[in-house]
C-alpha cells in the first residue's frame, strides 16, 4: 500500500463512518429493529467500506514499521563498519607491519648420473626424455643385468 495514501484512507474512513452513523440513526427513527438494520444493504455496504479502510490502514502501519526497522538496521550496520575500519587503523599506528620478503625459487640439486646411464651415453644410445618412465623389464633382461654386474666385480 502506498504510504502517502494514509491521509486519504483516513479521510475516506471518517466520511464513511459518518454516513454509517447517519444511516443507522435514520433507520432507528423509522422504528426498524436491530435484525432489520443488520440486513439493510446500505448499512452492510458502509460497514464493508469501513473494514476495507481499517485493513488498508493496518497494512500501511505494518509497512511503516518495516521501513523503520530497515532504517535502524542500516544505521547499525554503518556504525559497525565504521568501528571496524577505525579499529585496524589504531592498531597499525601502534605497531608498524613488517614487510615480507619474497622467497626465491629453490635450486634443485643436479641429478646424479648412474653408471649404467654413463655407459649408455658412451655407447651413443639416446637419452630418454625426463618425466617419461621406462617400461618394466622382463625376467630375461633382469637376469642379464645381474650377470653383467657380477662380471664387473
Amino acid at each position: 500500500m502506498n504510504l502517502k495514501a494514509k491521509i486519504y484512507v483516513e479521510n475516506q474512513k471518517r466520511n464513511v463512518q459518518a454516513k454509517l452513523d447517519a444511516r443507522l440513526a435514520s433507520l432507528k427513527e423509522k422504528g426498524w429493529d436491530e435484525a432489520a438494520i443488520k440486513k439493510d444493504a446500505a448499512v452492510r455496504k458502509l460497514k464493508a467500506e469501513v473494514r476495507k479502510a481499517d485493513f488498508r490502514l493496518a497494512s500501511i502501519a505494518a509497512q511503516e514499521k518495516l521501513n523503520q526497522e530497515r532504517a535502524q538496521a542500516k544505521l547499525d550496520k554503518l556504525a559497525a563498519e565504521k568501528a571496524a575500519r577505525e579499529a585496524p587503523k589504531k592498531e597499525e599506528a601502534e605497531t608498524a607491519p613488517e614487510k615480507k620478503e619474497k622467497k626465491g625459487k629453490k635450486e634443485k640439486p643436479e641429478k646424479q648420473i648412474k653408471p649404467e646411464e654413463k655407459k649408455e651415453k658412451a655407447e651413443g644410445k639416446k637419452e630418454k626424455p625426463e618425466g617419461k618412465k621406462e617400461k618394466p623389464e622382463g625376467k630375461k633382461e633382469k637376469q642379464e643385468k645381474k650377470a653383467e654386474k657380477k662380471e664387473e666385480k
